[in-house]
């Protein structure tokens, strides 16, 4: 089953993966800046936007594998939220298809435990599920909500999210409890030293949702990967802060240096 994909711009790939809940329509904003440098392929996950639920996935594999088509012979990936998880699950596993890699707001285990504590707590999410089979409008919209918060431009950011996920039909629900079982089950801290893929991490200093603290880890442990925190941002900084975001993404893909922000693994 195909994977719906918008394209456009020029120049090298850069295929971009969403977060849970939403689709390709969050990536609007920076699209007219990034489309001048890159062939921007923006993916539906499976059950979101324009993107039919694919039977027969049930965790981070399956679900990275049935994304796996998309990258082609050789691409830049992009990945926010959950996209970022897969994403990084793409570059174990397709390391050779991925010349470059930017994960935002990523984090290798979006729940807590004992020796992992910059995460969400079980309780929490263990809450966004049990609501999602109650009225799950509502818990995607509390789940929007809570992207945004302690963000700068919150209100701003809220609006822009609640109008991307209207401007297409509502995501599948099967598509929506199994990513949340994928959020609350994955763990890819002991893979991390094995993804050899350069990497960008960018993170929200004030994400409510992926601490800034779980992304700064992700981009010591991955083997050469460079760290860019966002002032003022929380869990889309694409939205709140497009035009640092775009400089960053842009500088580190075509190779021009980095930013003060950033520091090296």
């Amino acid at each position: 089953m195909t994977l719906h994909v918008t394209r456009t711009g020029q120049g090298p790939r850069l295929v971009l993966l969403h977060g849970w809940a939403l689709n390709s329509h969050v990536w609007d904003g920076v699209l007219p800046v990034l489309a001048g440098q890159f062939t921007l392929e923006c993916v539906d996950l499976p059950g979101h936007g324009a993107s039919d639920w694919i039977p027969g996935i049930a965790n981070l594999d399956s679900l990275a594998a049935a994304i796996a088509p998309t990258l082609g012979e050789r691409c830049h990936l992009l990945g926010w939220s959950l996209g970022a998880l897969v994403a990084l699950r793409l570059a174990a596993t397709h390391a050779a298809r991925i010349e470059k890699l930017v994960l935002v707001a990523g984090t290798p285990k979006f729940i807590a435990d004992e020796g992992w504590p910059h995460a969400m707590q079980p309780a929490a999410l263990e809450h966004f599920a049990q609501r999602l089979q109650q009225d799950f409008r509502a818990t995607v919209q509390d789940f929007l909500a809570l992207q945004v918060r302690g963000d700068e431009r919150a209100l701003e950011a809220l609006r822009t999210l609640r109008q991307r996920v209207a401007a297409v039909d509502e995501p599948d629900q099967r598509a929506l409890c199994v990513g949340l079982e994928i959020l609350r089950d994955a763990d890819l801290r002991a893979t991390l030293p094995a993804v050899r893929v350069p990497a960008l991490v960018i993170a929200g200093e004030r994400d409510a949702l992926v601490p800034a603290a779980a992304s700064e880890y992700l981009a010591t442990q991955l083997h050469a990967a460079r760290f860019h925190p966002i002032p003022r941002a929380a869990h889309a900084p694409f939205l709140s802060h497009a035009d640092e975001f775009c400089t960053a993404v842009s500088a580190f893909l075509a190779g021009t240096g980095r930013s003060a922000a950033e520091r090296v693994s």
